[in-house]
């Protein structure tokens, strides 16, 4: 039968009765060392002298340092440093009585080579019998052999934190075996009492050695292809990845258990950071009046957060979504403290309010990311998508031309090259426009491609994640579907970067890394939540969705790419079109809203864009009677 154990706090009179105790057993010890066990009569007799001195001190250094006050079950180096600090000063205090004693009556109250042994005795004293409570309390309430099994990666200073974090604030669940490390020059070593191994040739026996529950990141540098190994390791044994977040999030400078959590797979996706052309970006941006259109969205709202550092003269944030505007308003103020910049409701289909806003902040720059994005709901709802991916970019990009912005930098996807959806054929329409305009337009028209981001609103990551919290199954809607990713903040710095080297007309492409296998995805996450496939959950195949292809692309058919300055970045060798062609052919698009005919929506869509092919969507039909449709 377990026995349990009280967690009531001892009353606090008792925990001063025993450090005092502690003392007085120290002094007599003292006297016994420091006579070899025989202590002469003389010295006996002197004690009514040393006693109460001892004690009096000790009481009074107890009282003012409050050392009793401590929970000792919960005990850790604070708890021991108070208690050096207090002992010492109590024995300088000792040191000084026996001077003026000396000087007053002539011989000292308590020796100074006992003053020193009781000094030693009694620190050691008061530590270890804190250590025992704390280590008798630990072992009865969760025994060694329940307690779940961590190894700590990084043996420097986080590694340190880490482990009396967990000693503090949740030592009874959890004991730390082993610290691993990169350097070779620290393996044999220990480090709070704890071996320290080499992460690159003993962590694969440890694992087999033991039953490990936990590995626990501590340092934010580990380069992100060797954390994915560490992971697929860990993952292999059974083992569950946590992280400890960067220090500035800590609280109050402390590192809190309840903050170490799982490794995410965004973690694993990372790739190196990007090296920017600051300068450049910052003399194209300081002192400008900068609009983002969409500024709320996942991508807008980043590419604000990356403006602040190039100080431009104001920020112009512009959004529909009223709740979204605001969150970030508040962002920018208090985590940013950031105060040069406006919040504007306007929807960029609607040209009277857009132009009050050129009129009111004449914008010198626009980053035009105002779009609906979602390829099924779009495909569905044809005449909302050119409305606001089509008509939307039109009237703000005639309306940069108007005023005589310098850039207008209109964001798109990869899903615009050779597109399958209504999503990806409206952006590449958008495309078209821009570019077109800007061979009868002073301003200089850029065009930025790039695939999935990490976390946007509604992207399949957060989606997986929900569906894994709830319990299942996971939706996958085919085996062999794969996607690029790049983080929102990669993204939007090198829209950043593609924005300050264009001279207008260019597409610009992002080198997206290897693609990624869906499927793999959803099983990567589901273990690193700690669940086993098809055991705990499961994953669904649910078929491709209206509009959805296999496989994204960067490149068209008949574009190619060439380099530029910087490596990830790849400019788009486009055919070039005619603006009063794609003018009169946009204004029959937009025109066909009225009519609420989706087939010729469609059918006028896929006139402009010759590769857009439709894929698992109704829409099919209008390939067979245009021709494109090869089965």
């Amino acid at each position: 039968m377990r026995f349990r154990l009280s967690t009531r706090n001892t009353p606090r009179w008792i925990i001063f009765l025993i450090d005092t105790s502690i003392c007085f057993l120290s002094l007599m010890l003292a006297y016994q060392v420091r006579f070899n066990f025989r202590v002469p009569e003389n010295e006996i007799a002197l004690w009514k002298y040393a006693v109460p001195t001892v004690l009096g001190v000790r009481i009074i250094s107890f009282l003012i340092s409050r050392v009793y006050q401590g929970i000792i079950r919960y005990t850790s180096n604070k708890d021991a440093q108070r208690i050096f600090y207090t002992i010492t000063a109590g024995s300088v205090a000792l040191a000084v009585a026996n001077i003026l004693s000396y000087h007053s009556i002539g011989f000292y109250l308590v020796p100074y080579s006992i003053v020193i042994i009781e000094y030693f005795a009694t620190v050691f004293s008061m530590t270890a019998f804190r250590i025992l409570v704390k280590t008798v309390y630990m072992e009865v309430r969760n025994p060694s052999g329940e307690r779940k099994k961590v190894i700590i990666y990084g043996a420097g200073e986080s590694g340190v934190i880490t482990k009396r974090t967990l000693d503090r604030d949740a030592g009874s669940r959890y004991k730390v075996i082993a610290f691993v490390d990169d350097n070779p020059a620290k393996a044999g070593k220990t480090l709070e009492g704890i071996r320290i191994y080499r992460a690159d040739t003993e962590l694969e026996e440890l694992l087999h050695a033991n039953v490990i529950d936990h590995l626990i990141l501590s340092i934010q540098n580990v380069p992100a292809p060797a954390k994915q190994a560490l992971v697929e390791k860990c993952l292999a044994f059974g083992v569950n990845v946590l992280n400890v977040p960067p220090v500035t999030t800590w609280i109050n400078g402390q590192l809190s258990f309840n903050q170490i959590r799982n490794i995410r797979i965004e973690d694993l996706l990372e790739r190196p950071p990007i090296r920017l052309d600051t300068e450049e970006i910052r003399r194209q941006l300081e002192g400008r009046v900068i609009l983002v259109t969409g500024g709320a969205g996942s991508i807008g709202s980043e590419v604000v957060r990356q403006l602040l550092p190039f100080n431009p003269k104001k920020v112009i944030v512009l959004d529909q979504a009223e709740s979204a505007l605001y969150d970030l308003e508040l962002e920018l103020q208090e985590r940013y403290k950031f105060r040069q910049f406006e919040t504007v409701i306007a929807d960029v289909r609607q040209i009277d309010r857009m132009r009050r806003v050129f009129e009111a902040f004449h914008p010198q720059v626009v980053f035009h990311a105002a779009a609906y994005k979602h390829v099924p709901v779009m495909e569905h709802n044809p005449s909302e998508a050119i409305l606001t991916n089509v008509h939307g970019t039109r009237v703000t990009a005639d309306l940069a031309h108007e005023f005589g912005v310098e850039k207008f930098v209109l964001i798109s996807t990869d899903k615009a090259v050779n597109p399958t959806n209504i999503m990806g054929a409206t952006k590449r329409i958008a495309e078209i426009y821009c570019q077109s305009l800007g061979t009868v337009s002073a301003t200089r028209f850029i065009t930025t491609r790039f695939g999935n981001v990490l976390d946007s609103n509604g992207s399949v990551i957060p989606r997986f994640r929900k569906q894994i919290e709830s319990g299942g199954p996971v939706t996958v809607t085919h085996p062999d579907i794969t996607r690029y990713f790049m983080t929102i903040p990669e993204a939007c710095q090198l829209v950043l970067e593609a924005a300050s080297m264009g001279k207008g007309g260019e597409i610009y492409l992002f080198d997206m890394g290897t693609s990624v296998r869906i499927y793999d995805l959803a099983k990567k996450m589901i273990r690193l939540a700690g669940l086993t496939l098809d055991k705990d959950i499961r994953i669904e195949i649910t078929g491709l969705r209206p509009g959805e292809k296999l496989q994204e692309e960067l490149l068209a058919d008949k574009e190619t790419s060439l380099p530029t300055h910087h490596e990830k970045i790849l400019v788009a060798k486009v055919r070039p079109y005619d603006f009063k062609v794609i003018q009169s052919d946009i204004e029959e698009l937009v025109s066909l809203f009225s009519t609420q005919r989706n087939d010729a929506i469609v059918r006028k869509m896929k006139q402009m864009v010759p590769e857009y092919v439709s894929a698992n969507s109704e829409f099919e039909k209008l390939d067979v009677v245009t021709g494109k449709f090869d089965g």
